[in-house]
């Protein structure tokens, strides 16, 4: 498993000739950074007098936060898995006609698997956004460009799996899937750059 590499090995890797990991994982590693910050963040946060307050919230934020590291953590190597998917069923026979058809079928399946992924990642990274901007408002002072740089992974992340996304529906022939996903692909896409914004103009340094 990627995620069980050190760190040096994953980036090694990472720059290597192998398709995986590719843009796919290393965005759901960065979500996955911008949760662990957000959850430290919040970790910082409670147990101070001065946070008293907020004390409730940053531990739901924790808890959420941590949720999300794991889950965005897993996805590293979902990403990965999806395209394998798709190598594999290129690699299939295609000597008579039904396995044509059949190795057609599952090339089509794997793309849409490996477009459904990263646009997952990408509605879990704008959550870990939304975390980041209440560590960033509410949080310890202290730790605010933490906060903020947890929210600029998660943005990174959104950015990156969508990239994916649309990289991956080219190969789809299903027309009304291909929309679909590129309706919420460009929702995403406007949503992310108003909430970079927003979460931006509460970082005062």
């Amino acid at each position: 498993m990627l995620t069980d590499q050190k760190i040096s090995d994953f980036l090694q890797q990472t720059a290597s000739g192998t398709p995986v990991p590719g843009g796919g994982s290393v965005s759901a590693l960065s979500a996955a950074l911008g949760a662990g910050l957000a959850e430290m963040v919040a970790n910082l946060t409670v147990g101070k007098k001065k946070y008293a307050a907020v004390e409730s919230e940053m531990k739901e934020i924790s808890e959420t936060a941590a949720n999300l590291r794991k889950k965005l953590t897993a996805e590293v190597d979902n990403d990965a898995n999806a395209y394998q998917g798709v190598l594999a069923a290129f690699k299939m026979p295609q000597t008579t006609e039904a396995e044509k058809e059949q190795r057609a079928r599952a090339i089509q399946e794997a793309m849409k698997n490996a477009a459904r992924v990263p646009l997952g990642v990408a509605y879990d990274a704008m959550q870990v956004m939304d975390l980041a901007e209440r560590v960033i408002r509410s949080g310890n002072r202290n730790a605010v460009s933490d906060g903020a740089v947890g929210a600029m992974m998660a943005r990174t992340a959104v950015r990156g799996a969508l990239l994916n996304v649309k990289i991956n529906l080219v190969s789809v022939n299903d027309k009304a899937f291909v929309a679909e996903m590129l309706r919420e692909a460009d929702k995403m896409a406007r949503r992310v750059q108003e909430r970079e914004e927003e979460i931006l103009s509460y970082v005062k340094l």
